[in-house]
């Protein structure tokens, strides 16, 4: 049976796309979904536009069931797909609408450094960074922490382990929410979660995690560009990593302890991996408490990757990594549940917004954004794949008027991991990359088969869509010159 949706779908305009709710009888909402002609053929091929329609049947869901231009087939919710409810009308929170990797994110850190500084050496420092930093399924760091730090880490997130020396504070200024949710609650964390967070603080995981060197090799908004601190053949890093085993432990739990609880309030749902339980009930503040530690624990596990490169650069060019200019540009959650107020029907509400693989936009003026950026709005992080370039947006006005702060948070799979690996069979991915001018080392056998550049769309195509749907604008595309992966 194929995989294709053949269900409704409205053209809205030249970036949007509607599937209306009278599709499903359940539906109380309509879908909306950011994608341009090119990457729509793309979309339809899949199950994800199915599961665009089965999120609008979820209690207390807002405005609309959306999905970036980014968006393919996941757990329950589509990679790449935004839902808010209300609380206080029936609002649930759903473990697959923030998926296994809890707050997988991305972080941007610029420097000083040039491309004819970094080219000639650039063999060298992806071997020092594969190296350093540990990467691989579950390996762990040779940073350790003890159940109490655990404890803090989940907490307090970035700033505990910035307090323990692995970063400066301007580091926090410039993650999402300074690195640390609050009203976490490591009691709600199983002790499975902690045996398999003890040792991943600092690690950087497998599949489509990375650390890239990359080149500025174009600026499309000088503006934002200057505040950002980028500018044309700069280097810069960018590192994608989440909550690891812990974040994975505390979703297995999660979806285990709500199998039964949308019966219990008479909850009906298109799909049971939707599994939820309302906002307010003590099992949705259960998986709440648990999912903003494995948060926290993600963004202390970003911090000492960032502090792990650091100690590489200062190492190999003989300069303190002050000096290097290794400033922290931004760090976003993609996958993540936070409450956040909107105007919706007139009235300011505290929603509870899922973002699935699409991450905060945030406009000029808004509260949240760093103040050295306020005046041009939040960054938005934009990886593409090892082979082509990586995109830096900033969150625009219409971002808060159409898809509560959100937008896209990568290129997109078009490839399975097993299908990327079939593809991959009898070839080097590696010399390949090389001929590209890319410099590539993986833990894994397969790590470079899985990850290769056919396997994800254009992210060019991804960043035009929504510059066209006004929620973000081109900032900076990144070219990448070595990469290192699990």
């Amino acid at each position: 049976m194929s995989d294709a949706y053949t269900g409704p779908l409205e053209r809205v305009d030249a970036s949007r796309w509607r599937i209306p709710k009278s599709y499903k009888p359940q539906m109380r909402v309509d879908g909306l979904i950011y994608a341009g002609d090119e990457l729509m053929k793309t979309v339809r091929t899949d199950k994800s536009l199915e599961q665009v329609a089965n999120v609008a049947c979820l209690p207390g869901i807002v405005a609309h069931s959306l999905a970036m231009p980014d968006i393919h087939w996941g757990y329950g919710f589509c990679i790449g797909g935004v839902a808010a409810t209300d609380p206080e009308r029936d609002g649930v929170i759903s473990p697959g609408g923030v998926g296994y990797d809890i707050n997988c994110g991305v972080r941007l850190v610029r420097t000083d450094l040039t491309l004819p500084e970094v080219q000639p050496r650039i063999q060298q420092i992806v071997t020092d960074l594969f190296d350093t930093v540990p990467c691989g399924v579950g390996r762990g760091g040779r940073i350790k922490f003890d159940r109490g730090q655990l404890r803090r880490i989940m907490a307090e997130g970035s700033r505990f382990v910035v307090g323990e020396g692995f970063g400066w504070p301007s580091d926090l200024e410039m993650t999402e929410a300074g690195g640390s949710l609050p009203d976490a609650n490591p009691d709600f964390v199983s002790k499975r979660a902690f045996e398999r967070g003890e040792d991943q603080c600092g690690t950087l995981g497998s599949g489509n995690h990375f650390l890239e060197v990359q080149v500025v090799e174009e600026i499309a908004d000088l503006q934002a560009a200057a505040a950002f601190g980028l500018a044309l053949g700069q280097i810069t890093l960018m590192i994608h990593s989440g909550s690891r085993g812990l974040g994975y432990q505390v979703c297995d739990d999660a979806l285990l302890e709500l199998r039964h609880v949308p019966q219990k309030y008479g909850i009906e749902l298109p799909d049971r991996q939707l599994v939820c339980a309302p906002v307010n009930s003590p099992e949705g503040e259960r998986y709440l408490g648990a999912m903003r530690s494995a948060a926290n624990f993600a963004w202390a596990n970003r911090q000492i990757l960032t502090y792990l490169a650091r100690e590489v650069f200062a190492g190999l060019f003989k300069r303190s990594a002050e000096s290097l200019g290794m400033r922290l540009v931004y760090d976003v959650a993609h996958n993540i549940a936070k409450m956040e107020p909107y105007e919706v029907e007139g009235q300011r509400r505290m929603l509870c917004v899922h973002r699935k693989g699409a991450t905060r936009a945030f406009p000029p003026g808004h509260p949240e954004v760093p103040q050295a950026y306020r005046h041009v709005g939040q960054p938005v992080l934009v990886p593409g794949d090892m082979g082509r370039s990586s995109w830096v947006l900033v969150g625009q006005p219409a971002a808060m008027e159409q898809t509560f702060g959100s937008c896209c948070h990568g290129a997109g799979r078009v490839m399975s991991r097993s299908a990327a690996i079939r593809a991959a069979k009898g070839r080097f991915i590696d010399k390949e990359l090389l001929a590209r001018g890319v410099v590539a080392r993986a833990r894994e056998r397969t790590g470079l088969a899985e990850e290769q550049p056919e396997a994800y769309k254009d992210v060019g195509l991804v960043a035009e869509a929504v510059q066209a749907a006004g929620i973000a604008k081109k900032v900076a595309r990144l070219r990448p010159l070595g990469v290192i992966k699990g």
